[in-house]
């Protein structure tokens, strides 16, 4: 990168140190958390211990009352699960689809992580291509989670994933930041401390999983589920140490008996080669509405990929080679938006980028 471009920026290990140190810290903030509600994962950070902690954002409820497991508990035993047990994500696309069984799952996490329930803020990143009820709602689960929260605050999650990957957000320069996520897809360029342009699309981890699973049937006559197709897709790295294959297990569609199939490495990319192309094309149609100042910007510094599934082997590439920019990968992009709210909370220059979201009308 430009040296211009490495003066206001960090890297995302001395981001970590920043944290650590509480470095310009401002105010109280002994009982402090800042939440990520991912789709796939929930990251909380918590000011008391310093620390990040990542679950996957599943609940179990036993006959439609009880909840028995959450987080990674609850995912083991997703799609195993018998009939009087359902296992599910509270979260959709970004947003809170079963608020009740979020609230139980927030308040047990908080339980869990300091021993009780304390008094404390909270500061919850909130996509920006939202609707205005649900951005309400997000203040609704922590006011009604049971938390005992003093102050609920918002933070852009594209602003805080910008602070988590090291980028001082609040300088005129103009930044393209794509959060590749379980369901949906972030893209957004950033200046000022603002976000100048957002594009949610529903095009993610989950879908990369579809279409393995609908491909392996189309191809195989073999149903697999999606905890294989998430394997299958995340070993993708790893094939070619094994001879560019790998074998699922599942039930044929024929004989209805349990049978095993070669996937090779070659198969497994081209069923999400369309689903490359369809991010692509989204960050395209953002860089063409970019005002032309910043265009310069984003051309000297590329563009910075996070969240989980933008780990997927060749969607760096694939963008790299369509659009024509350096791909900026995180160092950590399951807890980059996690490490930006914990900037929010620690740093008093940062402070300024959370707005309050009680007074939204519902």
């Amino acid at each position: 990168m430009k040296s211009i471009f490495r003066k206001k920026t960090r890297t995302q290990s001395e981001v970590r140190e920043d944290i650590q140190r509480g470095d310009v810290s401002v105010g109280n903030v002994s009982n402090t958390f800042g939440i990520d509600l991912g789709t796939y994962n929930i990251k909380l950070y918590s000011s008391s211990s310093d620390k990040i902690s990542v679950q996957k954002n599943m609940v179990a409820i036993a006959d439609r009352k009880r909840m028995i497991a959450y987080g990674n508990e609850a995912y083991e035993m997703f799609e195993k699960a018998p009939a009087n047990i359902r296992v599910s994500g509270p979260i959709n696309n970004g947003v809170i689809a079963d608020i009740n069984n979020m609230e139980l799952m927030i308040r047990s996490l908080i339980r869990d992580e300091q021993g009780g329930i304390r008094p404390g803020d909270y500061y919850i990143a909130i996509p920006t291509d939202v609707t205005e009820v649900e951005r309400r709602a997000f203040y609704d689960l922590i006011k009604d989670a049971g938390v005992k929260a003093r102050r609920i605050m918002g933070v852009e999650k594209a602003i805080a994933d910008g602070l988590g990957m090291g980028i001082d957000v609040k300088n005129s320069q103009g930044v393209l930041v794509v959060d590749v996520g379980y369901d949906t897809t972030e893209i957004s360029v950033l200046s000022l401390g603002g976000i100048v342009l957002s594009r949610m699309i529903k095009v993610g981890g989950r879908v990369f999983d579809t279409s393995i699973v609908n491909g392996v049937r189309r191809e195989f006559n073999l149903v697999i589920g999606m905890k294989t197709a998430e394997a299958v897709r995340l070993s993708i790295g790893d094939l070619n140490e094994n001879g560019g294959r790998v074998v699922v297990f599942g039930r044929d569609i024929v004989t209805g008996l349990p049978m095993e199939r070669t996937l090779t490495s070659e198969f497994v990319e081209a069923t999400l080669e369309e689903n490359f192309h369809t991010i692509v094309d989204s960050v395209r149609v953002i860089l063409e509405r970019t005002p032309p100042e910043l265009s310069a910007d984003i051309y000297r510094h590329g563009l910075f990929m996070t969240g989980g599934a933008s780990q997927q082997k060749g969607l760096a590439q694939d963008i790299s080679n369509d659009i024509r920019l350096n791909v900026n990968l995180a160092d950590y992009p399951v807890n980059s938006c996690a490490l930006g709210l914990a900037q929010v909370i620690k740093r008093g220059n940062y402070r300024s980028l959370a707005y309050t979201i009680e007074g939204l009308n519902a």
